[in-house]
């Protein structure tokens, strides 16, 4: 009897990375984790880390997992075969000619190179001539700005420069030596043309004519980097690993949720909202809303993004003194819709729409409404409602909706996942593994192994054979639609009309 073979997923977040170890069924038999460490001490708006922190928890987070798989008797790490990385997207890892971090990573969240988003994009003729170029809108977390950036900045470090990674591309180079770009996270860069998967040459001349020399090949993601070194592979008591491509924790986590196939939505409620799906082709927004990225199977993932989720209810616990648990109890205690209490969860500025400007707001109070159970609901349904106008965007451009397949910690929220149908008009589903981008880099090592091993498989027979579901769909209730469908309409009546307020507030909170 042949013996069995395992496979490893890693995902390395802005928070911390994370290890699964999955057998040839699906079955996790170990899991990890380790926080990530931040650069201390920086100014508003920046946020970095040194990629050494990423290579320290990969090691302590796969250590942790192989200790929970030994427990398994029959478990033998000699046995894995193939390992995929998740890494958090948009990230900037300068290299010299060495191939050594000349300075700390800009991360996804760092919104100090503002002036040089605006700097390429007014460079290129603007928005609409950069969606036109490239395939999706330049967004200020982008790598494109972080990479002006350093030049603008730190001219002594950029002279350095010899070569561009994104986060999961630098855990990669740790453990392979090579150095590449797969389609799914390079899309993210704003320095590729989504449409035709190669690299953007008259963008890339804004930033530096000769910053395409220092930009790796593109790869389709079903290809792999390479094997992992012996001297790492001996460290961990592990044999012969291929590593395949990875990619961005999106395209991680729309393989983990089984989101390969037209018609199925993945919402994803951590500290930001993303909701994404499959395309066979290029879907162009040329509002700028949704951004097209490219997945990790050789195919597109059209995503809305909004910066307003667990970030607002985390500050209202805080606030008011409650757990979560109590804060959803109390507002069960107020009717859906609120009493026609309306919450803008602007609370970061927001993406989608795009109100960089934008603050909470809370419309609605009167002496029915003056009340906390109706607060926190509206508090609850505002999030939702948000997500609600970046999804409807999202549907005029993409396939029916069938289902949404629900992510992140925001996911153990019931009163979210009663909302949200109702909003979406669609089911929802929850998913037997909860750690999605970690799951699907798992399953793309082991689609990227056995297509390896001349074993042709796709990545649809993977996922619709090892993609589990936790509990029976949660079908939007008929009479919840109707109140949703109008306090939506009033909801995207009233940001609009504040948007002067919003700006207004801003200078007055700078004087």
């Amino acid at each position: 009897m042949a013996e069995k073979l395992y496979f490893v997923g890693i995902d390395s977040g802005t928070q911390g990375t994370k290890a699964l170890i999955i057998d040839e069924k699906g079955r996790v038999l170990g899991r990890g984790h380790a926080l990530h460490q931040f650069i201390p001490g920086l100014r508003p708006g920046e946020s970095e880390q040194a990629p050494e922190t990423w290579v320290k928890a990969f090691y302590e987070s796969l250590k942790m997992a192989l200790r929970e798989a030994d427990k398994d008797k029959k478990f033998r790490s000699k046995n894995i075969v193939a390992l995929g990385i998740s890494g958090q997207q948009h990230g900037f890892v300068p290299l010299d000619k060495k191939g050594r971090v000349i300075r700390p990573a800009k991360l996804w969240n760092d919104t100090a190179t503002a002036d040089e988003t605006k700097i390429i994009l007014e460079a290129v003729g603007g928005q609409s001539r950069f969606l036109k170029l490239a395939g999706l809108n330049l967004a200020v977390g982008y790598t494109a700005s972080k990479i002006l950036w350093l030049k603008r900045h730190e001219p002594g470090n950029y002279r350095r420069l010899r070569t561009v990674l994104l986060p999961h591309n630098y855990l990669n180079f740790y453990l392979t030596g090579k150095k590449c770009l797969e389609y799914g996270d390079a899309s993210g860069t704003g320095l590729m043309d989504v449409r035709r998967l190669k690299w953007q040459e008259e963008i890339i001349k804004i930033i530096d004519p000769d910053l395409v020399e220092k930009l790796p090949p593109l790869r389709h993601p079903l290809e792999p980097v390479g094997f992992i070194k012996k001297e790492i592979a001996d460290s961990l008591n592990l044999g012969q690993i291929l590593v395949a491509s990875g990619g961005g924790d999106n395209m991680m986590a729309a393989i983990g949720t089984g989101n390969v196939t037209p018609g199925i939505f993945t919402l994803s409620l951590g500290t930001s909202g993303t909701i994404y799906t499959y395309a066979p082709k290029p879907i162009v927004d040329y509002r700028g809303e949704i951004a097209t990225f490219c997945d990790s199977t050789g195919a597109w993932l059209p995503l809305l993004c909004t910066m307003n989720v667990t970030n607002v209810t985390e500050l209202a616990k805080k606030a008011f003194g409650y757990s979560l648990q109590k804060m959803e109890r109390e507002a069960r205690k107020a009717p859906p819709g609120s009493g026609g209490l309306l919450f803008l969860p602007f609370i970061d500025g927001e993406r989608v729409p795009v109100l960089p400007l934008g603050c909470g707001v809370i419309f609605g109070l009167n002496r029915s409404t003056f009340q906390l159970p109706f607060i926190f609901r509206a508090i609850y349904e505002g999030v939702i409602l948000n997500l609600g106008y970046g999804l409807s965007r999202l549907k005029k451009l993409c396939a029916a909706t069938k289902e949404f397949r629900v992510t992140g910690g925001g996911s153990r929220c019931r009163l979210w996942l009663e909302i949200a149908p109702a909003v979406f008009q669609a089911p929802i589903r929850l998913l037997k593994e909860t750690e999605a981008a970690a799951y699907g880099a798992s399953l793309q090592a082991f689609w990227s192994y056995q297509n390896y091993q001349n074993q042709k498989i796709s990545i649809k027979e993977i996922t619709n054979g090892l993609v589990k579901f936790k509990e029976k769909v949660i079908e939007p209730k008929p009479e919840a639609i109707s109140c949703y469908q109008e306090l939506l309409i009033r909801y995207n009546s009233l940001w609009p009309a504040l948007i002067d307020e919003f700006t207004a507030h801003r200078h007055f909170q700078a004087k």
